[in-house]
């Protein structure tokens, strides 16, 4: 069982006679699988290299752990332990009645979202401290919300189990990790951005369409340009532009229609000529975007004085 949620693990009872009273709630949030865990004896646990990050975060009780050739660590209800995704890993003491919450975490989904928040490539893996304190600040507030996504699991009519609620509490839980836990960048990540911050790929996108808004661009298009994937492009523009990257199309092509509009003399142009040029090909929803925008119609515009 635990195996099939987690890791293929080898467990080893210190107190042969007794049960092991294992428990174990799990959910898989897309690139997160999140559980609690337990046992009622104390118990010796090998799982050789995991492949995926992984956090611990004792309810009650203790873990006495370690990697590869590294130190042996503590994850008790004041502080969470990291596992990195290589190193053989061996919790030596599962002591009697622990109970843990458990994150598996993707190693390409956790990195891929940290190169969403530095707005930047990282090009290595992320290195975690052992541990973290999860007693107070953003360590406490991330435990608790991973507390909270694993009592909502336990609801069989619990709002997880849909998933378009599940999707953004990954984000949530990818996110809020990179911001508790200690690594590298952490700093960075918690410095607020300048005002006028805009990362290297969002600039190459915005400069493209300035220059030449006409053009059929698309996303895939754009994300070319920017020499990054869609998603990145996607996401760099609704963090740094606060919308996608074919609406701040759309919006600049809308205000090119409106200068050509404003600057025009009595009959010297249509309204659908212009809006052709502008690439926009369908009038219908080309005046209702630039009366959602302008508060009149473009017919308005032309004839103003």
């Amino acid at each position: 069982m635990l195996g099939q949620a987690f890791y293929v693990t080898h467990i080893d009872r210190l107190h042969p006679s007794d049960d092991v009273g294992a428990h174990l709630d799990v959910v898989r949030l897309g690139a997160v699988t999140v559980g609690e865990v337990g046992f009622g004896t104390d118990l010796r646990l090998r799982s050789g290299e995991l492949g995926s990050y992984h956090v611990d975060v004792p309810l009650s009780g203790s873990i006495q752990w370690r990697q590869g050739t590294g130190a042996v660590e503590t994850a008790t209800p004041e502080r969470a332990g990291v596992f990195q995704p290589d190193g053989a890993t061996t919790i030596d003491r599962w002591h009697a009645g622990c109970r843990l919450l458990a994150l598996k975490i993707r190693t390409a989904d956790l990195e891929r979202h940290l190169e969403h928040m530095l707005g930047r490539s990282v090009g290595a893996p992320v290195r975690f401290a052992a541990g973290f304190d999860v007693s107070r600040g953003p360590g406490l507030s991330w435990a608790r919300l991973v507390r909270a996504a694993v009592r909502d699991v336990q609801d069989a009519g619990g709002l997880l189990h849909q998933p378009l609620v599940a999707a953004p509490l990954q984000e949530a839980l990818l996110g809020g990790l990179l911001l508790a836990a200690d690594h590298p960048y952490r700093e960075e990540l918690s410095r607020p951005p300048a005002p006028s911050y805009r990362p290297a790929p969002v600039k190459r996108a915005l400069d493209a369409i300035q220059s030449c808004p006409e053009h059929p661009f698309d996303t895939a298009e754009l994300a070319a340009v920017a020499r990054v994937s869609v998603r990145w492009l996607q996401e760099g523009f609704r963090r740094h532009v606060g919308m996608s990257p074919m609406a701040y199309l759309r919006d600049v092509r809308l205000n090119r229609v409106r200068d050509e509009l404003r600057r025009a003399g009595p009959g010297e142009l249509s309204v659908g000529e212009v809006a052709y040029r502008w690439g926009f090909v369908h009038l219908g929803r080309f005046a209702r975007s630039y009366r959602e925008r302008f508060g009149e119609t473009p017919s308005q515009t032309l004839q103003a004085p």
